[in-house]
């Protein structure tokens, strides 16, 4: 059962001068599905680089401590481990090689709910770049869910 939320954020003014600033527009969406595995499992999973590649199917560098940088799918995304609440909450910067200098780093908040055999795996995507739709629009669901339910099926 795949579920999407999105919303924009607005445009910031100069308080001075009242004129638009030049800002990047952001918006917030959230993405979730069900993983055929405990939260424990899919923790360990995201939170190490042998796992994250499995579940994956591409090269990740996970490194597991609030602070450490990480990698995943070949390079494609970056960014560091800001908090960690093991097996239920992972907050990650992140940011894609497709993000511009003027671009801040989006966020992530990996949401982690369920028992032995399922969880709801719910991702939390903040300050992404509005012309980066394609994170929301099957892009999580792609390059992370599909793949996770494969692997985890096997299991």
């Amino acid at each position: 059962m795949l579920s999407i939320r999105s919303a924009g954020r607005n445009v910031r003014y100069d308080v001075t001068t009242g004129e638009p600033k030049r800002v990047n527009v952001t918006y917030d969406f959230e993405v979730s599905d069900e993983i055929p595995a405990s939260p424990d499992t899919i923790y360990a999973a995201w939170m190490s680089s042998e796992g994250h590649s499995a579940m994956t199917g591409a090269d990740a560098h996970v490194g597991p401590s609030v602070g450490d940088e990480f990698d995943a799918w070949d390079g494609y995304i970056h960014g560091k481990t800001l908090e960690l609440e093991p097996s239920r909450r992972i907050v990650q910067s992140w940011r894609s090689t497709q993000f511009s200098e003027e671009n801040e780093d989006s966020q992530i908040e990996v949401l982690l709910d369920g028992n032995d055999d399922v969880t709801l795996v719910t991702v939390r995507h903040s300050k992404v770049p509005t012309d980066h739709r394609g994170y929301e629009d099957g892009g999580w669901q792609q390059s992370y869910f599909t793949p996770m339910k494969a692997y985890f099926e096997k299991e």
